[in-house]
C-alpha cells in the first residue's frame, strides 16, 4: 500500500507501471537527470525545465512518484525529487541503466 504521500513499497513497484511511466519522453528526461546526478541527489520540479504548463509537470512528476521511480518531499513551498536508485534496480536491474543510455 502507498504511503501517505503515494510512494509505493519497493515490494509494490509494478513493471507495468514502470514502463508507462517511462513511456513518456519528459518524464525519461527526467530520469536521465536523476540517474546522472550524484547518488541521493534531490531537486525541485521547476529545476528540470520542462518545456509544459505548471499542472503538467505536476502531472509528470505525480505520475513518476506513483510508479515508484522517484521519492518526493516537501521542502518549504516547493517539492524535491529523489531517484529511488536502490528499489528500482533492486526490483529491475539494469533499467536505469538502459534509461540512461538513451540519446537525448
Amino acid at each position: 500500500m502507498p504511503d501517505g504521500e503515494g510512494h509505493p513499497a519497493p515490494e509494490e513497484i509494478e513493471l507495468g507501471a514502470v514502463l508507462a511511466a517511462l513511456a513518456d519522453p519528459l518524464r525519461r528526461r527526467v530520469v536521465r537527470a536523476l540517474v546522472a546526478a550524484p547518488h541521493g541527489a534531490a531537486r525541485t520540479c521547476s529545476s528540470f525545465d520542462l518545456p509544459v504548463s505548471k499542472a503538467t509537470t505536476t502531472h509528470h512528476f505525480r505520475v513518476l512518484r506513483e510508479a515508484g521511480l522517484i521519492r518526493q518531499v516537501n521542502r518549504g513551498n516547493s517539492r524535491m525529487a529523489s531517484l529511488r536508485r536502490e528499489e528500482i534496480e533492486g526490483r529491475f536491474p539494469g533499467l536505469l541503466a538502459l534509461v540512461a543510455a538513451e540519446p537525448e
